[in-house]
């Protein structure tokens, strides 16, 4: 159903929309960045995509120094820079409705084109590079989450607390069921150790292809996660949260309070306790976590009076997130998998966890200097650019 918008109100609520909000893009670059460094762990474990299901790229380790570097970095990720990114699509699916709406457009109109083509290149992103792609779960959460816009926004809140409480119930219920079963096999296939290792392109598609469905487990089973940080992105755009001015500098100091002293001595505990509490890490410490983030960040942008090149290279970022995105992932894929330079299987455990942390670093600052680059001739990066050209047709 499409529905003729009136103008936003009040108007107060709506104005960052007529402007960029420059933490947004800082934002957005830091989600896409804190993102790698969840995912670098999955293209660098044995198994790959395939070990974070069967146990073997899982659970952060604190035995050793290596391990204990390891783990405080993948405890500080896990889950939480992929929930900010959620909320700020869901603050980018705010901006849309309220440009449509100052515009007098019907909505969700042709923004049902721009999720469904993001649908599509996420179905692209998984099948030729990464299987744990965002992208085709934000697209189905976004055509829900645009209709539920032109309802009232009683009815959003009411949605959102629902989700989320779906969400920690069915989260609580896999926990036990987890917890029941007691220690897991986690040993890994050999033939899929050996695929990611040594195998060609052409297999790691066919084996992503025959494992979809398990492979895309997991927007399936936190859709209700989705749909309510989408609409607490939307109801924290509409409160102000994302701007310079004190009811911006407020609720970021809100969120940076009770976000960090409620999600992550949360994510501790469950790391502390073991694999059992895995999904209480990542799926309800990470997103309060995550709000905390917005806060922090929020306040050290904040007080800075001259954007160095760290600032200016994770806004960069943020203008090109879609880009930056897919491109990490190729680039992660071509330098740890054996149809590339296989460091993975070359390195091995000597190497670790050093390695890995190096191309983090490595992949970000390709990211950040790229896409200040490309931004200094184009407009918008190059997938975003493709888009709007598809749209446009």
């Amino acid at each position: 159903m499409t529905r003729t918008l009136p103008s936003p109100t009040p108007p107060t609520a709506e104005h960052p929309a007529s402007a960029r909000l420059p933490l947004l893009d800082v934002l957005r670059g830091a989600a896409i960045l804190g993102t790698l460094m969840t995912n670098v762990w999955i293209f660098t474990a044995p198994g790959a995509e395939w070990g974070v299901l069967v146990g073997a790229a899982a659970g952060p380790s604190f035995d050793s120094v290596p391990d204990a570097v390891a783990g405080v970095l993948r405890l500080l990720a896990n889950g939480k820079f992929l929930a900010l990114l959620t909320v700020l699509f869901g603050v980018g699916l705010a901006i849309q409705y309220a440009s449509a709406a100052r515009r007098g457009e019907p909505w969700p109109g042709r923004y049902r084109w721009r999720a469904l083509f993001l649908f599509a290149e996420g179905t692209v992103h998984f099948v030729l590079v990464f299987a744990w792609d965002v992208l085709m779960g934000y697209a189905v959460t976004a055509l829900l989450v645009a209709w539920l816009l032109t309802r009232s926004v009683r009815a959003q809140h009411r949605v959102m607390w629902w989700t989320g409480g779906v969400h920690l119930v069915l989260m609580g219920l896999l926990t036990a069921a987890l917890a029941a079963e007691g220690d897991q096999d986690s040993t890994l296939d050999p033939g899929v150790r050996d695929l990611y290792a040594h195998g060609g392109y052409g297999e790691q598609i066919a084996f992503r292809l025959e494992n979809a469905l398990a492979l895309r487990l997991e927007p399936v089973l936190t859709f209700p996660l989705l749909v309510c940080l989408f609409l607490l992105g939307v109801r924290l755009f509409r409160a102000g949260a994302f701007g310079a001015d004190a009811t911006g500098r407020r609720i970021r100091a809100r969120l940076l309070t009770w976000g960090l002293g409620l999600g992550l001595p949360l994510s501790v505990v469950a790391s502390l306790v073991g694999p059992e509490l895995f999904l209480v890490d990542r799926y309800i410490g990470g997103p309060l976590t995550a709000l905390g983030y917005i806060g922090l960040i929020g306040v050290l942008v904040d007080r800075v009076r001259r954007p160095g090149p760290l600032l200016n290279g994770l806004t960069a970022v943020g203008r090109t997130a879609l880009s930056g995105y897919v491109l990490q992932n190729v680039l992660c894929m071509l330098v740890a998998y054996g149809i590339g330079l296989g460091l993975a299987d070359r390195l091995g455990e000597e190497w670790h966890p050093w390695w890995v942390i190096g191309l983090w670093a490595a992949v970000c600052a390709v990211l950040m200097a790229g896409s200040a680059w490309w931004l200094r001739h184009f407009r918008t990066g190059p997938l975003e650019s493709v888009q709007r050209w598809a749209l446009r047709r």
